[in-house]
């Protein structure tokens, strides 16, 4: 009985923090104070180690753009030259630039060096594009994160959409994540001025805080958090672009979804234990209020909720246990309430998913029956968020691992 107390007490108290820290976040002040010209010098980076079988569709992507591109300012970032990643980008005119530090694995080492080089050569931009290998561009992505340039913002992401989202179960529920990511979570939060949730690439940064960095200096598991938390520490600027849509392949195989969220997990507890304490101490007067409070509270009234969930459930296998007789009214009891919580968890998912499904069905890239397979499997996908949380915590050092690209654009 203390155990159910406990966890429904946790289940009120995630709920209240969710709501509360939903309502202090509107307090947000952080719009752009200057507009800018045409988006004329720009340049993309792509780390592509040993992505010579995805290279070439992103590379044509880019040379369809409805905003022109001189593909001397395609940066193509790897390791070798004998890498065959490295003939496919020459026949494009893109140019080749070789890491020396190969000690150093991880995207944002790769960029550092990169831009380093670009810094010693004395090259700038105006806006620097970040790409993975296995992207995959609509025609007009450049020409809509033009709108974001010019409107002022300093950070700006597109829509990522599925370029696999057929493929598996797994593939399209990963790439729903990413759907809840942004049309639930950075389209609202772009709305309110607060700075979004920078996911995996798709984006572009000013170039003057390139040329004030002189580097890209983040290098955690998770690259992209931590800028995240580094835009909101400084009042960045940040913005979702949805009209600005780009295709990335999602793991189909459930080890490597386990793999990848494991990392991400590691490397956004990692990430938060440097950057948060620091929040706090800026909520004063501060014209990215909504932003802070939204991150200082983070994923806690999630974990809280959870947490409470396990305890009720717990206590109630504790309670059949003692009691050993199918017969006794509190064992159907028990199983009632057991049964209840977790169809209750169910449905709640299944009609996120569903809502996200139908606010993206003019863009999302996914058949209609795997729609409604998603719709009935991603509850068990987003529970399995769980044993990666435990793996990632217990796990002293989570390495950074290649994932393996090969899907082929139609």
């Amino acid at each position: 009985m203390i155990l159910e107390t406990i966890g429904i007490f946790l289940i009120i108290i995630g709920l209240l923090i969710l709501f509360t820290t939903s309502f202090l976040a509107r307090q947000n002040n952080n719009f752009p104070k200057i507009k800018r010209k045409e988006l004329s010098n720009f340049c993309i980076l792509i780390p592509a180690r040993d992505e010579s079988k995805v290279i070439e569709d992103l590379l044509i992507s880019i040379q369809n753009q409805t905003k022109n591109v001189n593909m001397k300012d395609v940066y193509i970032i790897v390791e070798k030259e004998s890498d065959p990643t490295v003939q496919i980008a020459k026949k494009y005119n893109a140019t080749i630039f070789i890491r020396k530090k190969l000690d150093l694995k991880r995207k944002g080492y790769a960029l550092d060096e990169c831009i380093k080089d670009l810094e010693e050569k004395k090259i700038y931009y105006n806006a620097y594009f970040i790409f993975d290998a296995d992207n995959v561009l609509d025609k007009y992505f450049l020409e809509e994160m033009e709108k974001s340039y010019q409107a002022g913002y300093d950070i700006a992401i597109g829509y990522r959409n599925l370029k696999n989202g057929n493929d598996s179960i797994i593939s399209a529920c990963s790439g729903i994540t990413f759907a809840f990511l942004n049309s639930n979570g950075n389209e609202t939060k772009s709305k309110q001025s607060r700075n979004i949730t920078l996911s995996g690439t798709g984006l572009y940064i000013d170039g003057e805080l390139i040329k004030k960095w002189k580097s890209f200096p983040f290098h955690s598991l998770t690259e992209d958090y931590e800028l995240t938390l580094y835009s909101i520490e400084n009042n960045l600027t940040s913005i979702y672009n949805k009209n600005a849509i780009f295709y990335d392949e999602q793991p189909i195989k459930y080890k490597n979804t386990i793999n990848q969220r494991t990392r991400w997990i590691k490397g956004y507890f990692t990430t938060r234990k440097e950057y948060i304490p620091r929040f706090r101490k800026l909520l004063k007067n501060n014209p990215n209020f909504g932003s802070l409070i939204n991150e200082i509270s983070g994923m806690k009234p999630y974990i809280i909720m959870i947490i409470g969930a396990i305890l009720y459930i717990l206590n109630q296998i504790i309670t059949l246990m003692k009691i050993h007789d199918l017969a006794n009214p509190i064992t159907k009891a028990c199983f009632t309430k057991i049964i209840l919580i977790i169809m209750l968890a169910y449905i709640l998912f299944a009609f996120m998913t569903a809502y996200i499904i139908l606010k993206d069905k003019d863009k999302i890239n996914m058949s209609k029956d795997m729609q409604i397979k998603v719709i009935l499997f991603s509850p068990l996908f987003f529970s399995t968020y769980v044993p990666c949380a435990l793996k990632a915590i217990l796990k002293k050092e989570v390495k950074w691992e290649k994932v393996e690209h090969t899907r082929r654009w139609k």
